[in-house]
């Protein structure tokens, strides 16, 4: 192990957005003063011009990119190092919505490639928090042809066609890339996803901004970036959820994501994983105890564990819940 790295809080990046709310300061904790429509906090990200900066540690003011260049596989792991190279391979994020986002749709990595230069987008959702009724649309009820699908964006009536899942906390959903969707008014969600931000908007709602103009919409470039034929799969993950033991969600070629519920301390071992590991604390407080010391995660807070470190240990406060992200 190389002890001169340890877990790596950051500061997280706050997004004003139109359909954001103040959930990151009432549910998770989070300081963001006078913003009454904060949407996005991006808690790890390495694309240019908004990149993670390191909150912790000696460290501390470094942001990942310059990490990344300095540490390489101590960061990431060597197959990470040989896929991804400098790049950090995913984006991690929370989401609040006060307000129904758009329906959009990401590109695969083909399309994003040969038109973009980019990462295409596969995603996956946590539900963190949910008002009573609240909901996440994610693909069709049914089988939708180009030409239906084309009919009703140009009527309004998209939101008909696509399949509504009330949701809970603890409810997971995968996104593939090619999938419409959008989070409904009274979610909170944490994301995964790849690093990338191309997104096509389809249908907004009828929203007008702050000039009272609709926002601009990419139906083209959406038409061409839906994978209709796989659309109506159920992209609801169903797991159950063991005390003290860390569950599987999701397994990926772009991230494997597990949760872990526990009241006592654990003990992780990641030689054979070759990776970094993040950990979203969604509720609770813990320590990370590693040979070098021990980080203090609280509700709210992400850390980045280098992949030089091959152990540690959990120690919860109190019951607290996670998500165990690596590559």
């Amino acid at each position: 192990m190389n002890t001169s790295l340890y877990p790596f809080l950051f500061e997280p990046i706050f997004k004003e957005k139109i359909w954001g709310g103040r959930r990151f300061a009432t549910v998770l904790g989070k300081e963001i003063g006078d913003m009454d429509h904060c949407g996005e906090s991006w808690e790890l990200s390495g694309l240019i011009g908004d990149e993670s900066v390191v909150a912790n540690g000696f460290l501390a003011e470094n942001n990942l990119n310059e990490l990344m260049e300095i540490y390489l596989t101590e960061m990431v792991g060597e197959k990470n190092y040989e896929k991804y190279g400098l790049g950090f391979p995913l984006l991690i994020k929370f989401i609040d919505a006060q307000d129904d986002l758009s329906v959009q749709v990401h590109p695969d990595d083909d399309l994003a490639q040969r038109k973009y230069g980019q990462n295409g987008k596969t995603e996956m959702w946590y539900v963190v928090d949910a008002e009573e009724g609240a909901g996440l649309y994610v693909g069709f009820k049914e089988a939708v042809t180009p030409q239906q699908y084309a009919k009703a964006v140009a009527e309004g009536t998209l939101a008909a066609l696509m399949r509504f899942y009330p949701v809970k906390p603890g409810d997971t959903f995968m996104i593939p890339a090619g999938t419409v969707h959008a989070i409904g008014k009274g979610v909170l969600v944490a994301e995964i996803q790849q690093p990338s931000d191309v997104t096509f908007r389809i249908y907004d709602w009828d929203r007008l901004d702050d000039e009272g103009n609709p926002r601009e919409l990419h139906t083209e470039e959406a038409l061409e970036a839906i994978h209709f034929e796989e659309n109506t799969a159920d992209f609801q993950v169903h797991y159950t959820p063991k005390l003290n033991r860390t569950v599987e969600l999701v397994r990926s070629p772009y991230f494997n994501t597990s949760v872990l519920v526990c009241d006592q301390p654990i003990q992780k071992r990641y030689g054979e994983l070759d990776s970094f590991i993040i950990y979203m604390c969604l509720d609770g407080d813990l320590d990370l105890v590693y040979g070098g010391g021990r980080t203090r995660l609280k509700t709210g807070d992400v850390t980045l564990v280098p992949a030089a470190i091959d152990m540690l240990t959990l120690e919860p406060a109190r019951t607290s819940t996670l998500l165990e992200i690596h590559c």
